[in-house]
């Protein structure tokens, strides 16, 4: 199966968010390319909110280009096979964490918004921090903070924030 196949197997399978998940669908259907960052008509990206729930902390990243904290995520690759494994490549790579995992149940969120390169589709996940996990700073960014919950609305975006609230509900 192409990652294509799987993303759009995915966004049928996600609760919620009919709406913008359709659109994530019709874009899919229109554009074969629209998994990979060539699609100049937006595509699909994957990302993880990494979180320790027994320290009730979040592991953020402040981006080199955005310039914002933001939770680990970015471009599928060939390579990946599936969202889920595109998220949790970006949020290994990003966090320098070994041994994350995903939470259960698929995607917590989706979050489509306007970046330099185009919109991005974004297919939100949860990784969880395994005990003792220890970050450190990618090329990509510029710092990687734990937070507490309750602090990443000092220093996060609407949507970090709203993907924090999905997170906790799942977990």
């Amino acid at each position: 199966m192409s990652l294509h196949d799987d993303a759009v197997l995915v966004l049928k399978d996600h609760q919620g968010q009919d709406e913008l998940r359709q659109v994530y669908l019709d874009h899919l259907a229109a554009h074969p390319d629209g998994m990979w960052k060539a699609c100049g008509a937006g595509h699909v990206t994957a990302s993880a909110l990494v979180v320790d729930p027994s320290r009730e902390r979040v592991l953020l990243t402040l981006h080199k280009k955005m310039r914002m904290w933001l939770q680990m995520g970015g471009h599928c690759e060939p390579g990946d096979g599936t969202l889920a494994r595109a998220a949790l490549r970006e949020a290994t790579e990003e966090s320098g964490i070994d041994g994350l995992a995903l939470a259960p149940g698929g995607p917590v969120r989706l979050d489509r918004h306007h970046t330099p390169c185009a919109w991005h589709l974004d297919v939100q996940y949860a990784a969880l921090a395994p005990a003792g996990a220890v970050e450190a700073i990618s090329d990509e960014s510029l710092d990687v903070r734990w937070f507490p919950y309750a602090e990443v609305s000092d220093v996060a975006d609407e949507s970090v924030v709203r993907l924090l609230e999905a997170t906790l509900a799942r977990i």
